[in-house]
């Protein structure tokens, strides 16, 4: 009898993994929904949101269109949020404050006449750009051909000064949705900014959302960009990556800003998000765990068996490069952060030179590879010098400042930019050529003793 291969013991190893890692993940969501008796509970100060609606859709539009529903009841940690007035005062305090870190990082400069946005740097080029300890190199960070708006909305993003909320939809595939709970000066404190491409707004041109004849186009308190896509990027989720983690690059005056997946709808103030997820916790930057990934593998593998990227094995040699260059597995050495895996729908940043070296370095890693990026998170985490501080908070505080819906619009004639079916692995393909996989080291401690 012949000896199984090892990629096929790999593959298999993987899908009983999977399998099993699934159906405890599903039994322990209903075994705590069941058991749990504490709520969360989050205490705020009253203060005077803002009451009438802040836009009313026509009812062709995306209508019926209702929110996930939540699934944790139980919190470990909940959120207290201060006084809004407080809240208020605090950061106007801060964003006014001359002493704020703005020496900031230096870029690769592209000569903005023509070519690719970014530039796809190797493997070892990208790694040599980590450790910033002597703080005086440029960074490579997008830009190397403008990113392609309008003058007038390029001067208004670099004329918010303070906080700024941002969010994107890119080959219509969300409602704009607008938040809730807003304090009666929020909107004169906080910039918010939608990006779009030509098919989203060729479809609110034909549900009269918007009109043609105005030079500047709000939807309720977004202000909407359009990009021409043209000039970017083949994928749609590409190019919503632009304005998710280089914010700090659109946006080069802005102090503080909060992402918002536009499957996501706020129903807490923007200001009470940033003072207690950030400001009080004094880190860099602020972002939910994942609901049930603690490992990048573990990501790695959802991403193959729900199709949430076509090329599999891209992911495969994307995370064997990972693992021969320093990826390891979560464990408790890597307190404080309590996992490697975010769910990025909500990202709360303070605009400086570790959470912008941070974004640059995982939009990086992104363009290298794809989209998917809890992929690269803990990759580019772990290894950057220095280190970022990081609020990684409980998924039960994420659904209770948040309504999550699905990516449920449909796409009537847009032509897709990815394979409609599924590339799956080769059982011989490996990325380094040999016997074995890069990732045996991680998957033995990973299936063993987190704490060893």
């Amino acid at each position: 009898m012949g000896k199984t291969s090892t990629p096929l013991l790999f593959q298999s190893k993987l899908l009983c993994f999977s399998l099993s890692y699934l159906f405890l993940s599903l039994f322990f969501v209903f075994y705590t929904s069941l058991s749990s008796t504490t709520k969360c509970h989050f205490r705020s100060s009253p203060f005077d949101p803002l009451q009438s609606p802040i836009f009313n859709y026509p009812q062709s539009y995306a209508q019926n269109k209702h929110p996930i529903p939540t699934i944790h009841s139980s919190c470990n940690s909940p959120v207290f949020f201060s006084d809004y007035w407080f809240v208020l005062n605090e950061i106007q305090r801060i964003v006014g404050d001359s002493s704020w870190d703005y020496k900031g990082l230096r870029y690769v400069q592209g000569d903005g006449n023509g070519g690719c946005f970014g530039k796809n740097y190797s493997l070892n080029q990208r790694i040599s750009y980590f450790d910033y300890g002597d703080g005086g190199i440029e960074i490579p960070c997008g830009f190397f051909n403008k990113f392609p708006v309008s003058d007038y909305d390029r001067i208004s993003m670099e004329s918010c000064n303070g906080v700024v909320v941002v969010s994107a939809i890119f080959g219509d595939h969300d409602k704009i949705r607008q938040p809730k709970g807003l304090g009666s000066k929020t909107l004169n404190h906080v910039c918010f900014y939608m990006f779009v491409d030509d098919v989203t707004m060729q479809q609110l041109y034909y549900h009269n959302i918007l009109s043609r004849k105005n030079k500047e186009s709000t939807v309720g308190v977004w202000r909407l960009v359009k990009v021409s896509s043209r000039e970017l990027y083949e994928n749609p989720a590409m190019n919503g990556i632009l304005p998710k983690y280089l914010v700090h690059r659109l946006f080069p005056n802005s102090k503080y800003s909060i992402w918002v997946d536009a499957k996501v709808q706020l129903v807490v103030d923007p200001l009470l998000l940033l003072h207690s997820l950030l400001i009080v916790k004094d880190v860099d930057m602020a972002v939910s765990k994942h609901p049930f990934y603690v490992h990048t593998m573990e990501e790695a593998m959802a991403t193959a068996r729900w199709k949430k990227w076509w090329d599999v094995d891209s992911l495969r040699v994307q995370i064997e490069i990972y693992c021969e260059n320093g990826l390891q597995p979560w464990s408790l050495k890597k307190k404080p952060y309590p996992s490697d895996v975010p769910d990025s729908a909500i990202i709360l940043r303070k605009h400086g030179t570790i959470s912008n070296l941070f974004s640059c370095l995982l939009f990086n890693e992104l363009e290298a590879f794809n989209p998917r990026d809890q992929l690269p998170f803990a990759f580019v985490r772990d290894l950057m010098n220095p280190k970022i501080k990081l609020n990684m908070f409980d998924v039960e505080v994420f659904e209770h400042v948040a309504s999550e819906y699905r990516h449920n619009i449909k796409h009537l004639g847009i032509v897709r930019t990815q394979p409609a079916r599924t590339n799956r692995a080769s059982p011989d393909l490996l990325a380094s050529g040999v016997s074995h996989t890069k990732c045996d080291s991680y998957l033995a401690q990973m299936w063993g003793d987190p704490q060893d």
